[in-house]
């Protein structure tokens, strides 16, 4: 069992399967996430922001690293859709991805 932690949903708890995405972690566990392109990792939409727990996160993709040499993704963002969670990791929402149904504690 892992847990993601999202930092500015009031600290948010949110628990599956090792080896899942953070997207399917957080969609399992009732919390929108946008994510335009339908987690296929065509966008970056599902963008999170890694605050701990880089490790606990597979490797980059082919697709993350892709919009890392393009400069849309930075060295502490991860494209939930695409990043694997191995372990406990503490994320947040990007202040441009935040969905105006859900409450954001900062």
């Amino acid at each position: 069992m892992v847990k993601i932690v999202i930092e500015n949903m009031a600290q948010k708890e949110v628990t599956g399967k090792a080896g899942s995405s953070a997207l399917r972690l957080m969609h399992e566990n009732y919390i929108d996430w946008m994510h335009a392109c339908g987690g296929k990792g065509r966008c970056t939409t599902c963008k999170m922001i890694l605050i701990s727990g880089a490790d606990a996160l597979s490797a980059l993709t082919e697709a993350e690293s892709r919009y890392r040499l393009a400069g849309e993704l930075a060295h502490n963002e991860r494209l939930a859709c695409q990043a694997k969670v191995l372990g406990n990791c503490t994320i947040r929402t990007p202040e441009a991805y935040k969905l105006p149904h859900q409450t954001y504690s900062g």
